[in-house]
C-alpha cells in the first residue's frame, strides 16, 4: 500500500512539473508577441520642427529643434542652440511607445554636439531621454527631456542641468 502510494504521490508530481514547465512556455511566448506587438508600433509622424526651451547652464542651450524618423523606432534629432552663442548637437534616439496613452512613447538616445560660447568652444557627448506626445487633430509635438553633457574639449565637466521642453510643428 505505501509503495503504491509513493507512485501516486510520485506521478501527481511529475504531472505538476509538467504543467509549470507548460505554463512558463505559454507565459514566455506571450510577453516575446508582446514585446514585438510594442516594438512595431508605428510613429504618428515622420518629420518635426521647432523650438526647445530649457536653461541657458548647457552648452547647447534653447534653440532650434528638428527629428527625422529612420524608421518606427530610431530617430536623428539636431538642436540648434542660440541663446549666448552657438551649439549645435546631433542625437541617435530610440522611441518606445507607452500602450496606456495614445501617441506618447518614451525615448532614450545619445550623440555629441560642439559649441562656441564667449570666444571658447566646447566638444563633448551628450544623453537624452525624454517623453514624447504628438497630437492627433493638429500637426504638433510636444516632448520634454533630459539631456545632460560630458564636456570633453575646453575643460572636462559634467553638465546635468539639461532639461528642454520641445514644440514642434509634425509632417
Amino acid at each position: 500500500m505505501n509503495f503504491t502510494c509513493n507512485i501516486i504521490v510520485g506521478e501527481m508530481l511529475v504531472a505538476k512539473i509538467n504543467k509549470s514547465t507548460h505554463m512558463k512556455k505559454i507565459i514566455f511566448c506571450c510577453s516575446l508577441f508582446t514585446a514585438f506587438s510594442l516594438a512595431a508600433a508605428a510613429q504618428s509622424y515622420s518629420k518635426a520642427v521647432g523650438i526647445r526651451l530649457g536653461p541657458n547652464s548647457a552648452a547647447v542651450t534653447a534653440g532650434f529643434t528638428g527629428k527625422y524618423f529612420l524608421n518606427e523606432k530610431a530617430a536623428v534629432e539636431a538642436i540648434v542652440g542660440i541663446n549666448n552663442g552657438l551649439g549645435i548637437c546631433g542625437l541617435y534616439e530610440l522611441h518606445f511607445p507607452i500602450e496606456a496613452v495614445n501617441n506618447l512613447s518614451w525615448f532614450g538616445g545619445a550623440g555629441g554636439y560642439v559649441a562656441f560660447r564667449s570666444s571658447t568652444t566646447f566638444v563633448g557627448a551628450a544623453g537624452i531621454i525624454g517623453l514624447d506626445y504628438k497630437f492627433e487633430e493638429i500637426p504638433l509635438n510636444l516632448s520634454l527631456d533630459w539631456k545632460p553633457e560630458l564636456n570633453i574639449i575646453s575643460k572636462i565637466a559634467f553638465e546635468s542641468s539639461g532639461i528642454g521642453l520641445s514644440a514642434r510643428f509634425t509632417f
